[in-house]
């Protein structure tokens, strides 16, 4: 229930109070493994303004990971080929090696809420009556084959279909605390 009551916290936008910028900055360097945190109590908040994933375990932040996303429109997901992530509350749906990504965490996206926001713009006339919502949404790695590296993290530079990417060693380090089912959270 704690759980869920700071995801309604962190989706009002309220800021995390407490955090100095030397606390920050351990947060980012800090290593996180199945030893040192507990999986049942973790989850992510996925801020798309600062480009930041934030991993809680409970109440408390744990570490900080720098990310991008398909666009630099910060806008939510509206439809399939927009390029744009989804904002609200999911779940990792499933978790797989991945010969382009090197991890990739599948997000239950599109869920029940994501196809109440879809049909109600189609109703209102703003998406056509055949688009198509898409799916495959997940937290991978770069696309380092395609010369993606992680530059492009560091860089804030958009390069997904409106997928979450973060930096090598880091989507590393997060799937092998990530439990399927983990709560996640995507905001603007």
């Amino acid at each position: 229930m704690r759980c869920y009551c700071l995801l309604l916290f962190l989706l009002l936008g309220v800021s995390v109070p407490g955090l100095n910028a030397e606390r920050e900055e351990d947060l980012y360097t800090v290593k996180v493994t199945r030893d040192n945190i507990d999986p049942d109590k973790v989850f992510l908040l996925i801020d798309k303004s600062d480009y930041r994933l934030y991993l809680y375990e409970d109440v408390t932040l744990r570490k900080v990971y720098k990310v991008v996303f398909g666009s630099r429109d910060q806008s939510d997901k509206q439809l399939e080929g927009d390029h744009r992530t989804p904002e609200g509350t999911f779940h990792i749906q499933s978790k797989r090696f991945d010969k382009s990504w090197s991890r990739f965490m599948l997000l239950d996206y599109p869920n029940e809420v994501s196809w109440t926001k879809f049909h109600q713009l189609q109703s209102e006339g703003m998406l056509p009556a055949n688009a198509s919502i898409g799916g495959g949404i997940g937290i991978h790695g770069v696309e380092y084959d395609s010369g993606i590296r992680d530059n492009y993290v560091e860089n804030r530079i958009n390069w997904t279909l409106g997928c979450i990417s973060m930096k090598t060693q880091d989507v590393a380090e997060l799937y092998e605390i990530i439990k399927v089912g983990t709560p996640v959270v995507i905001r603007r």
